[in-house]
């Protein structure tokens, strides 16, 4: 006879995993990938070590399970940023929002955007990075539709946006900068890269 999880031993492994996909945020913003280990993050949890290995087989797996989570949850605020508005107004709230949530915890952005990682892991930073230009595919879109744009590939363009602000953001978040000017000149380069100018935020 095959065994079938109740819905109360469900409801506790998911809570469980839950548990352990925060610890193991926590670790990386602190210590990064290089820093993450399944002991750490038991120790952050206040479980056992065996625990973790019971929902994760390794490191990568775990890793995975937190880009899935983290990103996720990033690539949905960026969406609902860009959702309303003209394309200019789209776009520079998309970037403010890519990059302002990265600024905010630059360690864990650090993980999510370049560190080097698993190579499993790293097809799935790619999948990411792809949600994450649909968001900007969208407002371009509308905006070359619109006639707000020049005529443009937005796929292409909203594919170029996302990997010049996380490169930018790579060197920068190392250093701490401030938001306050970083944010500002990659909205400004975002609208010319698209064809607008800054002077009509």
């Amino acid at each position: 006879m095959v065994y079938r999880r109740t819905p109360a031993v469900q409801a506790r492994l998911d809570a469980q995993r839950a548990l352990i996909v925060q610890a193991s945020t926590r670790v990386l913003s602190r210590a990064g990938f290089a820093g993450l280990s399944m002991a750490a993050v038991a120790g952050e949890a206040g479980i056992a070590t065996g625990t973790v290995y019971k929902q994760f087989e390794n490191k990568a797996e775990l890793v995975a399970a937190v880009f899935e989570t983290v990103v996720a949850r990033e690539v949905d605020a960026v969406r609902a940023a860009a959702a309303d508005g003209d394309v200019l107004h789209r776009v520079s709230a998309a970037v403010e929002t890519f990059a302002g949530r990265a600024l905010k915890n630059p360690k864990l952005a650090y993980v999510l955007l370049a560190e080097p990682v698993d190579a499993a892991v790293d097809v799935q930073r790619l999948e990411f990075r792809r949600a994450f230009a649909a968001a900007f595919e969208d407002a371009i879109a509308l905006g070359v539709a619109d006639g707000q744009l020049p005529p443009q590939d937005s796929h292409l363009s909203a594919a170029a946006l996302v990997g010049a602000i996380g490169e930018v953001l790579v060197g920068p978040l190392a250093d701490t900068p401030r938001a306050e000017t970083v944010i500002p000149e990659l909205v400004a380069f975002a609208v010319r890269a698209l064809g607008a100018h800054p002077e009509s935020l």
